[in-house]
């Protein structure tokens, strides 16, 4: 597990483009955090890192944005696993693309027990201030 303080969005994209280093074709990275935590700047580092071309927005309303080689997915909208599968979830997941996923729970057995949970928490001390962890479920953590 890695646990890291961010002051800023450089920050947060430059522990990204760490991360990014990381990832394989199929990896699932799920995004967890209150509304603002974080979670899109997060994935614009990644795209950015990855060298991805295009802007990176929330997907909020529109549920699903492909950029390339990674697919950002926003669950916030939906109420389960059949909603999810409605999406194309497992053609995602069958292409090989890195998957974003912000608000995973509603994505319930459907996320694989080897995807990265990357948390974002809010500190108190300054509003720009975030904890963000990462790590691998069922002892994957490389």
């Amino acid at each position: 597990m890695k646990r890291v303080r961010v002051g800023s969005v450089a920050e947060t994209w430059s522990l990204a483009a760490e991360f990014a280093k990381d990832l394989k074709p199929g990896d699932v990275v799920c995004l967890e955090g209150d509304l603002g935590a974080g979670k899109t700047t997060f994935t614009q580092g990644l795209a950015r890192a990855m060298k991805l071309p295009g802007r990176v927005t929330s997907p909020t309303f529109c549920i699903v944005q492909e950029h390339g080689k990674l697919v950002h997915m926003d669950l916030y909208r939906l109420s389960g696993e059949a909603d999810v599968l409605d999406l194309g979830w497992e053609d995602y997941l069958a292409q090989g693309a890195i998957m974003v996923v912000e608000w995973p729970e509603r994505a319930g057995t459907l996320i694989p027990g080897n995807a990265w949970h990357v948390r974002f928490r809010h500190l108190q001390d300054c509003a720009d201030s975030r904890e963000i962890t990462i790590s691998r479920a069922a002892g994957q953590m490389q």
